[in-house]
């Protein structure tokens, strides 16, 4: 009697907001009650129906809840048997469907965060392809210091011959480039000094809306993780961008050996840049994007036979990405400069004329340039076999445009690492060829996500069939 004098009170009050329904009629039912004005939850008890509503703030609101009549519950306690404790502090935040979002505070919070997270994984790009024409200018080693918190350029014709000094004393300029003019000097020294303080200007750009974000608390706990981490891997990739460049200014071991950076360093560098831009574009999409576009449970079954092809031929295109900094780190790109033979023969003779017998993989300018030709082959084989295998299934258009664009830049990427092969890797060429290789990677990752498994609430309010208007 009680117990529904009470109910049909509440649910006349129009300022009162019920989240869950009552789940039974036994003494574990609980129905949560929410009242905004008051950011409160009222509390009642009765002996006589055992029921109990409780006056907490929100945080700690058990609701409604039917008790035995011997237990008693008085205004300000609650009872030590409530284990179901609800918090803010959680890793995601959950919705009415079930779905776990990444952002709270609604669409506009939504669409700002991820404008910020699109931003920045802009501006990883930015960075690669800088570094790519640093590399290709051979800029890399004319600054022979490094600072964490950077240094000024030099301002006066004093500093300038201070630098110009230093770089001096590095084999690179004993060995390659003696004789270089201060004019010629001022430019690869400002092309380094650029790609240092670009990265730099990265770290602001990210930390600060970062901050402000997570002040406004638009942010969860599980993004606030995740972009922590991605933070803390971009402020290490200067450390790693100084000890690849740092190999560059040791003896070579001969004399008849050009001095440059260790391949493995270089592929180190590259790979955390990869890593970093990879991360910054998947969660970007996962704030704008919580679920794939999907409208029939046909379509969902199709996005997983897209899925398990599409997973291995991303990391498939990723190694692929890597094993060009080994052909940029061995100058192994001025080895053979013939297509599809090299040289004379299709595989040269000198493949494995290291020992032991993985410096070949890695060091040997022959192999290493065999390596990349048959990983990049192999890349656009499987690229195409994936098109050709998902043309007939039943996907969401957006998927199957996805492929068909994938395949294209993948073609395109194979011309233009023909091209800068055949040219004798000229700097304009070899950065749209780097270009490439991380557009194709983005697409990879774009079709990755588009065909990533809905959340169950989504895929109980599917039907089997498109609906018709």
């Amino acid at each position: 009697m009680f117990e529904s004098r009470v109910i049909s009170i509440l649910r006349r009050n129009k300022s009162l907001n019920w989240i869950s329904g009552v789940r039974g009629s036994s003494s574990s039912s609980c129905r949560a009650l929410n009242e905004p004005s008051l950011n409160l939850c009222r509390c009642f008890s009765s002996k006589t129906a055992g029921i109990t509503m409780c006056f907490r703030p929100k945080n700690f609101c058990y609701g409604v809840r039917t008790l035995p009549p011997k237990v008693k519950i008085f205004r300000g306690f609650y009872a030590q048997s409530w284990r179901n404790m609800s918090t803010t502090a959680t890793l995601g935040i959950e919705n009415k469907n079930g779905l776990k979002i990444l952002v709270t505070a609604g669409s506009r919070a939504q669409k700002m965060v991820g404008i910020w997270l699109f931003g920045s994984a802009a501006w990883v790009f930015s960075m690669v392809i800088l570094g790519g024409v640093t590399r290709l200018t051979r800029s890399g080693l004319s600054m022979t210091d490094w600072k964490f918190t950077g240094t000024l350029p030099p301002l006066s014709d004093e500093d300038w011959l201070l630098e110009f000094e230093k770089y001096k004393q590095s084999p690179e300029y004993k060995r390659v480039n003696k004789g270089m003019t201060i004019e010629d000097f001022k430019f690869i020294y400002w092309m380094e000094y650029a790609h240092r303080m670009w990265g730099r200007g990265l770290g602001i750009m990210f930390a600060l809306p970062f901050s402000y974000f997570l002040r406004k608390g638009y942010i969860t706990v599980r993004l606030g993780l995740r972009l922590s981490a991605l933070f803390a891997l971009g402020a290490g990739q200067g450390l790693v961008g100084w000890w690849m460049v740092k190999s560059g200014l040791e003896e070579p071991v001969s004399e008849y050996v050009q001095p440059r950076v260790s391949p493995y360093r270089l592929a180190a560098h590259l790979t955390s840049a990869f890593i970093i831009y990879c991360g910054l574009f998947w969660t970007a999409l996962s704030v704008v994007m919580p679920e794939p576009p999907t409208e029939t449970i046909a379509w969902v079954r199709g996005a997983a036979k897209v899925r398990r092809l599409a997973l291995p031929v991303s990391l498939l295109t990723g190694i692929t990405a890597v094993s060009g900094a080994f052909v940029a780190g061995n100058d192994a790109g001025h080895a053979y400069n013939t297509f599809p033979k090299m040289g004379d023969t299709y595989i040269p003779d000198d493949i494995f004329s290291m020992k032991p017998l993985m410096r070949n993989f890695f060091e040997n300018t022959s192999t290493v340039q065999l390596d990349h030709r048959i990983l990049a082959t192999a890349t656009l084989t499987s690229i195409c076999f994936l098109w050709w295998k998902t043309r007939k299934l039943d996907v969401h258009p957006a998927v199957r445009s996805l492929i068909g664009s994938t395949m294209g830049m993948a073609a395109l990427q194979v011309t233009l690492g023909i091209s800068t092969l055949l040219s004798y890797v000229p700097v304009s060429l070899g950065t749209a060829h780097q270009a490439g290789a991380l557009t194709l990677l983005t697409l990879m990752i774009l079709l990755n996500h588009t065909v990533r498994r809905p959340s169950l609430a989504l895929l109980k309010s599917l039907p089997s069939v498109p609906r018709t208007t």
